[in-house]
């Protein structure tokens, strides 16, 4: 592996935010967030003191479904809230630091979960959440834009 693809893995940008008013409802993108410890993202109907804060997903993955699948998916159609493009999020697991622009911290909570057909399955007929989707806690907060840098903390 060169250098090139070793900082792929490890540092990449936020590709878009994505917020709806309430739960089980498709997500719409948004130029920038706030983002709040201990809560989740402002105007989001995830937001709250739960482990499911925040849903991150791998930009990369959205265009494989969509080349696999001849869709035609983009930000917040899988009710993610951010998509983060050239970092590989599938060694993360609870626990995994994530660094969104200067400031925010996310912590991973849970990777996938049960999907009870949700309205984007039944929508679009498949889904990357059950287990793609990374279920974060806001540990600091901030303001993200899309395009601010992204990268995995180190231990």
């Amino acid at each position: 592996m060169d250098k090139g693809e070793e900082s792929l893995k490890k540092s990449g940008r936020v590709y878009s935010i994505s917020v709806s008013p309430h739960r089980g409802e498709l997500k719409k993108e948004v130029p920038e967030a706030v983002f709040i410890e201990g809560m989740g993202i402002e105007n989001d109907g995830h937001a709250g003191d739960w482990g499911r804060q925040v849903t991150c997903l791998s930009f990369e993955s959205l265009q494989r479904v969509n080349m696999e699948k001849g869709l035609k998916m983009g930000p917040g159609d899988f009710a993610e809230n951010v998509l983060i493009e050239g970092l590989d999020l599938s060694p993360l697991g609870p626990g995994s630091k994530i660094r969104l622009g200067d400031d925010v911290i996310l912590e991973v909570t849970q990777v996938g979960k049960e999907d009870h057909p949700s309205i984007v399955t039944r929508t679009f007929g498949v889904s990357l959440l059950p287990k793609e989707g990374l279920f974060c806690v806001v540990v600091t907060g901030g303001k993200v834009k899309k395009g601010d840098k992204a990268a995995v903390l180190e231990e």
